[in-house]
């Protein structure tokens, strides 16, 4: 018998635990389609009607569903802060932060050295976050007390460009392979947010000393998910609006999934299970999905 009556005794998500798509409810379905496929760029995997799947190779990364009844959120609202897209080498970072400097450089707000990671931010044409970056060795990350030591020190764009593009990443700016690295979200509080996403899901708190933000992990990793107020302090639950649709959680095994249900409905959170996948919703409305990656 574990904590408040509990009776499973594993209670945090999987090593193997990793971020999969992230669904953007739009409302010009062709320019969005547009902008990631030749602005980032990725590729149309599939597109029925009003969904297009977009990736890179067969690996889907955003899933984009026009919703042009839909009105775009307030900007202090609950929601998603950005998408991070995890570059396998700093060359095929390189050659889609170049891509998007060719095709819509206005979309660029910045750029950091984190010390575990490189990054380079934009905003897609509705206002979604974007950060597209590349990992340090886990060797060289630094940890303080279980705190992972990260920080935003000065990148300079065009220096990165100088020092890491090659001839072929110009003239194949998709190489190399890119994956969902994080999540992060504009949420209404941290103490709401520590409480779900680690007392309840089950992810590990990796730095909880930066101002105004949390970043929680599975397995080491420096963050999956982070959740900030800088701008949404306070906001309660979303409105159905433009942006964020739901994110994709990948556990290893149905068995996993099925731990995880049992942990966040002992807390109450209403869960909908087909058999495949697993949704609910943490306190600000933002949808979750959990899958396996066979699934």
């Amino acid at each position: 018998m574990t904590q408040d009556g509990m009776t499973q005794t594993k209670t945090r998500l999987a090593t193997e635990t990793e971020m999969g798509a992230v669904t953007l409810k739009v409302a010009d379905l062709d320019n969005m389609i547009r902008y990631y496929t030749q602005a980032l760029p990725l590729n149309v995997i599939d597109q029925q009607g009003p969904s297009a799947i977009i990736g890179r190779g067969n690996r889907p990364l955003v899933i984009l569903e026009h919703s042009p009844e839909l009105k775009h959120a307030s900007p202090r609202a609950a929601g998603l802060f950005h998408t991070a897209i995890l570059f396998e080498t700093e060359t095929a970072l390189a050659a889609a932060v170049y891509s998007v400097a060719q095709y819509a450089p206005n979309t660029f707000t910045g750029s950091s050295d984190h010390l575990v990671s490189k990054a380079f931010y934009f905003n897609d044409p509705e206002g979604n976050g974007i950060e597209l970056y590349w990992d340090r060795d886990r060797s060289e990350w630094s940890w303080v007390h279980g705190q992972v030591e990260m920080d935003s020190l000065f990148l300079d764009p065009n220096q990165y460009l100088q020092d890491y593009m090659t001839e072929e990443a110009m003239s194949n700016p998709a190489i190399g392979d890119a994956t969902i690295g994080h999540v992060h979200l504009q949420v209404g509080n941290l103490e709401g947010a520590q409480k779900f996403y680690v007392d309840w899901l089950g992810f590990d708190a990796t730095q909880a000393n930066f101002p105004g933000a949390l970043f929680v992990s599975a397995g080491g990793y420096h963050h999956h998910m982070a959740m900030n107020v800088w701008n949404s302090s306070g906001s309660g639950r979303r409105d159905n609006t433009l942006g964020l649709g739901e994110i994709d959680i990948v556990l290893p095994t149905k068995e996993e999934i099925g731990e995880v249900a049992e942990r966040v409905q002992h807390y109450g959170v209403k869960v909908a299970d087909d058999g495949h996948t697993l949704r609910f919703e943490d306190p600000w409305a933002n949808v979750l999905r959990l899958q396996t990656s066979e699934a």
